[in-house]
C-alpha cells in the first residue's frame, strides 16, 4: 500500500493545479468559466511496480449555475513522459518526493491497468489520507456474466467524447487470447445508479445479445456538493457508478458511418434498416421483461408532454417559422395526450445511429444507455415511452440524408430516407408492436425530437437548421398519413 506523507507541503496544491487545467477539458460543463473547486473525496490505487502514484479526486465545481461533481483520476510521476505530454495536468513540488509530473490518469496505461484490476476485484481502493489503509467507500464489481480474467497490455483514449472518457484496453485473457475491453470513466457524477450500467447489465443477465458483454463497474460514495456557504455536510452522501467496463467489439463500425456512406452513394439501406428495427424491438422487449414497467397514467403523460411544450417555447423564441406553427404543434401534442399509450418502461433514451455498432459477426449492437445527457440523472432513470427511442432513430435517418443534401446542394436523399424509415418500422413491427398503429404518439415524439434539434441547431449550427424545420413542416402538413409514407418521420 502507498505511504502517505502527512504534514508535508505541495506547491501548487492539487486544487490549484486542477483549477488551471479543468476549464479547457471537453467534459467541463461551465465553458468559459474559471473552476471554483472543493475536494469532496479522494482515493488511491496501487501501482504494482511502485513507481507511479495513482489517485482519483472527486471535486465539486461551483463556477456554473449549479454545483457539478467531477471525477478526475490523476497519476503522479517522478519525471516527464513524452508519450503522455498531451495529458499533462501540470507539475508540482512535493516536500518529500520532490518534483512531480501530474497527468490525466485516463491517458496513463498504469492507471488503466490498475482500474481494470479493481473492476476484476483483484485490487482494493486505498486511502489518500492514511498509510496502509483501505478505503471501503470505493469498490469494484465484476459482472456475473463475465467469466474471463484479463491482463492489460496497453491503452488508448477514444477521441471525440465530451461528457465521459472512454479508454480502450489492449488486453488478453489467461491463455493469451486477445480480449479487448473498453472502460467508460464517468466524468460528471450524480447521486444514483448510472442507466448505462443498469440497463446493459440487465440485458446481458437476461441473455440479450444485442449489447456488448459487461465486464464490471466501480461504485462509490462521497459527500454531497457543498452548501451555499461552501461547507460540506458529512451526513449527506451521494453514491453511484464511477466507471463501467464492457467488451470492445473489434472490427465493428458505428451505424452513422454505415448509413451516411450508403446515403451518399444512394445504396439501398432497407435490409439493414429492417434488421435494426427488429434489433431495437428485441431490446425494448428484453428491457420490459427484465425491469419494472407501469401503465402510463395522466401524471406521466403530463410530465412527458410538458417537456415537449417547453421545447416548443424555446424553439418558437429562436425560429420564427416554428412560432408561426406553434398552434399546429400544440394540436399535435394534445392529440398525443388523448391517445392510447403503451406501458412505460426503461428505454435507451438517446437513441440514434451513432449509438449502434454493426459487427460482421453479430449484427447490430446497441450502446450508451445513459439517456439524453442534458437531462438530470433522476429523470433519465424514470420509465419512459419506447416511442422516444423509435423517434430518435427515425430522426437520425433524416439527418443521414440531410447531411448528404447539405454537402451536395441541389441533391435529394428523400427516397433513401423514406425507404430506410419504412423498413425500420417494418422490422420493429415484425418483432414488437407496430408503432404505426399509434400514429398520434409517433408523430408527437417525432415533433418533440425535431424541436430539440431546432433549438440545438439554432444555437450551435444555424446552417443545419433547415433539416429539423423541414421535418416539422412535413409532420404538420400531412397529419392524416403514416409518417413514413411522406418521409415526415425521417
Amino acid at each position: 500500500m502507498a505511504e502517505i506523507h502527512r504534514g508535508t507541503w505541495i506547491r501548487p496544491t492539487k486544487t490549484e493545479l486542477l483549477t488551471g487545467w479543468m476549464g479547457a477539458q471537453r467534459w467541463y460543463a461551465a465553458k468559459g468559466s474559471t473552476p471554483d473547486l472543493t475536494v469532496l473525496a479522494a482515493w488511491r490505487l496501487p501501482d504494482p511496480e511502485g513507481d507511479v502514484g495513482i489517485e482519483t479526486l472527486l471535486v465539486s465545481d461551483s463556477a456554473g449555475p449549479e454545483p457539478v461533481t467531477y471525477q478526475v483520476p490523476l497519476t503522479y510521476r517522478g519525471g516527464p513522459v513524452d508519450a503522455l505530454a498531451h495529458a499533462l495536468v501540470g507539475t508540482m513540488e512535493h516536500g518529500v518526493l520532490g518534483p512531480r509530473w501530474v497527468y490525466d490518469g485516463a491517458h496513463d496505461p498504469v492507471y488503466a491497468a490498475a482500474l481494470m484490476s479493481m473492476i476484476q476485484s483483484e485490487t482494493l481502493a486505498e486511502s489518500s489520507s492514511e498509510s496502509d489503509t483501505l478505503d471501503e467507500r470505493f469498490t469494484g464489481h465484476t459482472a456475473s456474466s463475465w467469466h474471463s480474467r484479463v491482463t492489460v497490455l496497453g491503452s488508448k483514449v477514444l477521441v471525440g467524447e465530451q461528457s465521459n472518457t472512454s479508454v480502450i484496453l489492449d488486453a488478453a485473457d489467461t491463455d493469451g487470447t486477445p480480449t479487448p475491453v473498453i472502460v467508460k470513466i464517468f466524468r460528471t457524477l450524480s447521486d444514483g445508479d448510472n442507466p448505462d450500467v443498469v440497463l446493459q447489465s440487465a440485458l446481458r443477465e437476461a441473455g440479450c445479445r444485442r449489447v456488448p458483454d459487461v465486464v464490471g463497474s466501480v461504485v462509490g460514495s462521497w459527500p454531497s456538493a457543498p452548501t451555499a456557504s461552501g461547507s460540506l455536510s458529512p451526513g449527506l452522501l451521494s453514491s453511484g457508478h464511477l466507471a463501467f467496463a464492457q467488451e470492445f467489439i473489434a472490427g465493428s463500425e458505428d451505424a452513422w458511418r454505415v448509413a451516411l456512406r450508403a446515403a451518399g452513394a444512394g445504396t439501398d439501406f432497407a435490409a439493414a434498416a429492417r434488421e435494426l428495427g427488429a434489433a431495437t424491438a428485441e431490446v425494448h422487449t428484453a428491457l420490459a421483461e427484465a425491469l419494472p414497467t407501469r401503465a402510463a397514467g395522466p401524471s406521466d403523460i403530463a410530465r412527458i408532454t410538458a417537456v415537449t411544450r417547453r421545447r416548443l417555447a424555446a424553439a418558437s423564441a429562436l425560429v420564427p417559422e416554428i412560432a408561426t406553427r406553434a398552434d399546429q404543434i400544440e394540436t399535435a401534442i394534445s392529440a398525443a395526450e388523448a391517445a392510447s399509450w403503451p406501458a412505460l418502461q426503461r428505454i435507451h433514451g438517446d437513441f440514434h445511429l451513432g449509438q449502434v455498432l454493426h459487427s460482421p459477426e453479430r449484427g447490430w449492437l446497441l450502446l450508451d444507455f445513459e439517456g439524453e445527457p442534458l437531462r438530470p440523472l433522476a429523470e433519465r432513470s424514470l420509465p419512459d415511452s419506447p416511442f422516444r427511442d423509435i423517434a430518435g432513430m427515425l430522426r437520425s435517418f433524416d439527418y443521414a440524408g440531410g447531411s448528404v443534401e447539405h454537402d451536395r446542394p441541389g441533391s435529394s436523399a428523400r427516397a433513401w430516407v423514406d425507404n430506410g424509415v419504412t423498413a425500420f418500422l417494418e422490422g420493429y413491427a415484425g418483432t414488437g408492436p407496430d408503432p404505426r398503429e399509434r400514429h398520434d404518439l409517433l408523430r408527437a415524439f417525432l415533433i418533440d425530437k425535431a424541436l430539440y434539434e431546432v433549438v440545438y441547431e439554432a444555437r450551435n449550427r444555424p446552417t443545419w437548421l433547415a433539416i429539423p424545420v423541414a421535418a416539422i413542416t412535413r409532420l404538420l402538413e400531412h397529419p392524416g398519413e403514416h409518417d413514413e409514407e411522406r418521409g415526415a418521420s425521417s
